[in-house]
């Protein structure tokens, strides 16, 4: 599988819609060749969610 396409996680604030619940770290645009363990983060809570490997802090963009 190519990854020239794929986003590298690097980035640290991320905007995601409904569409993309149920939210997991890494996501499928990233990169998985160096990342961390997938882990899925609860951002329906509070419209906000940081991974806890990498520090991604996601954000619901239309939570309501």
């Amino acid at each position: 599988m190519s990854t020239q396409n794929k986003q590298a996680n690097t980035e640290v604030r991320y905007e995601i819609t409904k569409d993309d619940l149920p939210l997991h770290c890494p996501t499928p645009d990233m990169s998985t060749w160096n990342s961390h363990p997938r882990v899925y983060l609860p951002v329906e809570e509070t419209g906000e969610a940081r991974c806890p490997y990498c520090g991604a802090l996601y954000v619901l963009k239309d939570q309501g």
